[in-house]
Formats: structure tokens, C-alpha cells, sequence
């Protein structure tokens, strides 16, 4: 098993801490009432972005969910431009037009974050055709939830990718609902990878919340895209500690399951393997910790103090 490295593991480490704060402030802020619209937050699911990403190089491109603020910081973007479009303020990625479900920065390979069910995959099967097609060796990474696993697109898109042996990694972050129905409900078979085999695909099931066996796993699948031997279909079991959305009251799940997850949190888990390694000190960790506070309160008072967007910016950026 490919195991990270003492520097890949700090920064997987450091990212999933910045994205667990960032989410945390986020949640904050919507309470206030300063960030409009609906939120979907992946605090608990960190792990997925930050491991899968630090696999990724620069040009390299990722197609995210409705929950996909993790995979937009775990690529590169500026936590302070993410957080202005969060704002709706005129600094965000798109000039605070787009919002939490549909942000993009393709300066950093990140194709958006999308509120339609699905529809992450057909776009990442797009853009790996076109990486083909131009032998770039470009990889894009699709994320997707389980519930979006039962739609016709994403059935099409894995199907198409295997046919054309596309360099694309699909990544299902398995939090256990579609929303507020649990797994077994609307979905009979009781794995989503094995589903892979249907198609002729290499599918693997992992532990989310086990940073180097989602690392492990994730780099041979990235390795095998971009070596020009098809797409992987990786299952990675995680939870989700929040709501499906912020104000989400949670009553379809009992408070002990949520419990049995806190307890698989991937942060402490992975902070431990850092620390039983040498890779990472009590000292660090500290630095790590406020480093990502600090990074946090910067891109919150930037978001906070930059300008709405003018009213005649309305009519701009549209096709007609």
C-alpha cells in the first residue's frame, strides 16, 4: 500500500484542518445571516478532497458536488475568494453570482460546484475526453454523493468513460443518505463500487475517514488515469456531522449513530498516524491549528469588507 509521505501526510493534514475550520466559520456566518441562499457543508467528510487532491498536479481538474467547498480549497482556491462569493460580494470566484453551489476557478482546475444531482460526472467525462483527445495527460477527479449514484447520468458517464478508457477518477463520498433517506432505502445493493464491474471498470470501497487507505487508494486510481488505463471508481465511506443543508434539524437519524461516526473522525484519527510516525509534533500541530484559524478570520474579515456586486454587473457575464 502507497502510503503518503512525511510531507504529503502534513499537507493533507493541514488542508483537512483549514477545510473543517473553514466550514465551521462558515456555519457561523450563515447563522448570522450573513451568507444568503442554502449551504451545504462537508464538515466530517474533509478527508475525501484533501487526500484525493494532493494527488492531483496544477493542471489536473476536479467537478464537485452541491457539497463541494472542500475540493474548491483542497485544489488551490484562495480561501478568502471562496468566501466572498459565499458573501454574494463582487471579489468572489464569480463576482458573488454564483454562491456556494456554483463556484468555479479554473485558474485552479476546478470546474464547479453544481446543485444538480449528478451532473459532476458527465462533466468530468467531457473534460477527460478532451484531455484525451489533445494528450495532455490531465486527470479529473469527479466527486459525487451516494444518492446521485441511482441517476441516469451518472450511469451514462461511467459507462462512456470505461468505453473510451478516459483518464477520470470518480470519487463517491458515501455519507450514508441522499439527502435525508438513508442508504438502504433507495438503494438495494449494498455496496456503490462494486457497481464498477458492470461497466469492465476497477472499482475499490474504502474507508473515508482512514486518510493513507483513501491515499493509497486514490493514488493508484490517479496513476492508472493518467498512465492511459481508464477510469477507477472509488467508494469512499464517510458521514456527514452536519444536516444535509444548514438548518437541516437532522430528526431522520438517531443521535448514537452520529455519535459512532464522531468517534471515526478522520482528523484525530489521521493526527494520530502523523504523531505514532514522527511526521508531525504536539508543537506543530498547534502551529497547524492556528495557522488554519488565522487563514479562516483573514478570509472571512476580506469577504466581510469587500463590495456587493453593482447593479448594472446584473446584465453582465450572460449569453444574451
Amino acid at each position: 500500500m502507497r502510503e503518503p509521505t512525511g510531507e504529503q501526510g502534513l499537507a493533507i493534514y493541514r488542508m483537512m484542518r483549514l477545510i473543517r475550520r473553514f466550514e465551521e466559520r462558515v456555519a457561523e456566518c450563515f447563522a448570522a445571516g450573513e451568507i444568503p441562499g442554502f449551504i451545504h457543508l462537508c464538515v466530517g467528510q474533509e478527508a475525501p478532497p484533501a487526500a484525493v487532491c494532493a494527488l492531483l498536479a496544477p493542471a489536473d481538474l476536479v467537478s464537485a458536488t452541491h457539497r463541494g467547498h472542500g475540493q474548491c480549497l483542497a485544489k488551490g482556491a484562495d480561501p478568502r475568494r471562496v468566501m466572498a462569493e459565499l458573501f454574494g460580494r463582487a471579489t468572489g470566484y464569480c463576482r458573488g453570482k454564483g454562491g456556494s453551489m456554483h463556484l468555479c476557478d479554473m485558474e485552479h482546475g476546478v470546474l464547479g460546484t453544481n446543485g444538480v444531482v449528478g451532473a459532476s460526472l458527465p462533466i468530468a467525462v467531457g473534460t477527460a475526453l478532451a484531455s484525451r483527445i489533445r494528450g495532455s495527460r490531465q486527470v479529473t477527479a469527479a466527486f459525487f454523493g451516494d444518492g446521485a449514484a441511482n441517476t441516469g447520468a451518472v450511469h451514462e458517464a461511467l459507462n462512456l468513460a470505461s468505453v473510451w478508457d478516459l483518464p477520470v477518477v470518480f470519487v463517491c463520498e458515501n455519507n450514508g443518505y441522499a439527502e435525508f433517506t438513508p442508504q438502504s432505502v433507495h438503494t438495494k445493493a449494498g455496496s456503490i463500487a462494486e457497481r464498477a464491474a458492470a461497466y469492465r471498470m476497477r472499482g475499490v470501497r474504502v474507508d473515508g475517514n482512514d486518510v493513507p487507505a483513501l491515499f493509497a487508494a486514490a493514488a493508484e486510481a490517479v496513476d492508472q488515469a493518467r498512465s492511459g488505463q481508464g477510469p477507477t471508481l472509488i467508494e469512499a465511506m464517510t458521514y456527514r456531522f452536519r444536516g444535509h443543508h444548514e438548518g437541516d434539524p437532522m430528526a431522520y437519524r438517531q443521535k448514537a449513530e452520529l455519535e459512532e461516526w464522531r468517534a471515526k473522525d478522520a482528523l484525530p484519527r489521521f493526527r494520530g498516524w502523523l504523531l505514532d510516525r514522527g511526521h508531525l509534533t504536539e508543537a506543530e500541530d498547534a502551529r497547524l491549528v492556528a495557522s488554519a484559524q488565522a487563514e479562516v478570520d483573514e478570509a472571512t474579515t476580506f469577504a466581510r469588507e469587500s463590495p456587493w456586486p453593482a447593479p448594472e454587473a446584473a446584465l453582465e457575464d450572460v449569453h444574451a
